[in-house]
């Protein structure tokens, strides 16, 4: 990107900026405002910015993103908590989930007719991880009870991380399928991967909570260095699991559910990234999104892949998560509500990006094809849709008065601000 353009994307933002609390009413999002200018300034529209989807910068800041996200999004969340009062999340997890691959792979190899078993779970386990921040009318709205804010806040927070290990076994056996020999090195492999990372991120989210927990109660450690040395926990995670032959990102998630757990001071530093930095990084996501992705994907939009992102969105969706909240107590509406604000957005983009450089696939191109146009619906209809339906749904709940849905439930930190401040907790 060159002066010019990165002059018009900084005119941009500051525009969008000057007009914030005038969007905030309106069905325009952040996610589908930097969407669609970074489709207008790339080779899609204008051709100002020439960026596509394999260029190295991308890859980068791609890795590092998700390295952050997996360790902030695992860390904000209390396990004690979550197990004590939040059974709708665990229930959209344990059992949602995994019904939600093998439904999404069964429609691909369904519709898509030369996709393999591999390739078919593949897709399905990408297009799985939920973002609530392209629906952040609903996850931070006090209209919507918190037990649902929470239910969708909590899910979107795990979700990622629990679908890393099962987008990497896919990856290593969509990439094996087309090769037969050294099955057994990448059975050990797939193992390693798998294990090591974990092992890694527990031993230093665990040492890393201690340390900083220590040096604030002895006061050896400024405030002003609690993000350095929290982010250098994340970094340690990764960088210790890839040395010894495990996955970084998965190391990433481990750390930050060990770190959240074992910190005994709930550090402001984590709320704050997820509203400064964090937020950032995933505008620049966004942005490079609308402006490489998409033009790169167009050209492998079929009717299979648009069938595919429809269903992905609605049926592949909402089935698993009405099976997996049956018993609950909660109304239709209720369920139907948690089953259609299952956003996807950032993971999907990370996962497609970095997966399918690192793990070579024969047929890729459609799956990026399949994950681009279902994202790309995603922060349209969900995006559109969550102000209206959150203050609909918030009238169908109290007209109810007291039900299973009003129930208090602890409250866990909401991830990104994209909209309005006046509706964040």
């Amino acid at each position: 990107m060159g002066l010019e353009g990165l002059a018009i994307v900084a005119a941009a933002a500051l525009a969008f900026a000057l007009l914030s609390k005038r969007l905030e009413e309106s069905v325009l999002t952040l996610p589908i405002f930097i969407v669609a200018f970074g489709w207008a300034i790339g080779p899609g529209g204008l051709g100002i910015v020439a960026l596509t989807p394999s260029h190295g910068s991308i890859h980068i800041l791609a890795e590092i993103t998700l390295v952050l996200v997996l360790f902030s999004d695992a860390s904000r969340i209390d396990l004690k908590r979550l197990i004590a009062d939040h059974n709708l999340p665990q229930r959209m997890l344990l059992i949602g989930m995994p019904l939600t691959i093998t439904l999404g792979a069964i429609a691909a190899v369904l519709l898509f007719r030369d996709m393999s078993w591999a390739m078919a779970f593949l897709l399905a386990a990408i297009l799985t991880p939920t973002d609530a921040a392209l629906g952040q009318s609903v996850v931070s709205n006090p209209v919507v009870p918190v037990r649902i804010r929470q239910a969708l806040n909590v899910e979107s927070g795990l979700n990622d991380g629990i679908a890393l290990p099962f987008v990497l076994i896919f990856a290593i056996w969509a990439g094996a399928s087309a090769d037969a020999s050294g099955a057994a090195d990448l059975a050990t492999f797939t193992l390693l991967q798998v294990t090591l990372g974990p092992a890694a991120g527990v031993a230093i989210g665990y040492a890393g909570a201690v340390a900083i927990d220590k040096a604030s109660t002895h006061h050896w450690m400024a405030p002003s260095f609690e993000g350095i040395a929290i982010l250098s926990v994340a970094a340690l995670a990764f960088t210790a699991a890839e040395l010894i032959g495990g996955n970084g990102f998965i190391a990433a998630f481990a750390a930050g559910l060990v770190f959240g757990a074992t910190v005994q001071e709930r550090c402001n530093f984590l709320l704050e990234f997820m509203e400064t930095e964090g937020q950032i990084l995933t505008l620049v996501t966004f942005l490079i999104f609308g402006t490489a992705m998409v033009p790169a994907a167009i050209a492998g939009f079929t009717v299979e892949a648009i069938l595919y992102a429809i269903l992905s969105l609605t049926l592949i969706r909402i089935i698993p998560i009405q099976l997996s909240l049956i018993g609950t107590g909660l109304s239709g509406g209720s369920t139907m509500f948690l089953s259609w604000f299952g956003p996807r957005g950032l993971a999907s983009i990370l996962f497609a990006l970095l997966i399918l450089e690192k793990h070579p696939i024969p047929g890729g191109d459609s799956i990026l094809s399949s994950v681009v146009l279902t994202v790309l619906l995603s922060v349209l209809l969900h995006g559109v849709s969550a102000a209206p339906l959150a203050a609909a749904y918030s009238r169908f709940v109290t007209a109810r008065g007291e039900c299973e849905e009003s129930k208090p439930v602890s409250e866990m930190p909401v991830r990104h601000k994209m909209s309005s401040p006046s509706t964040a907790e």
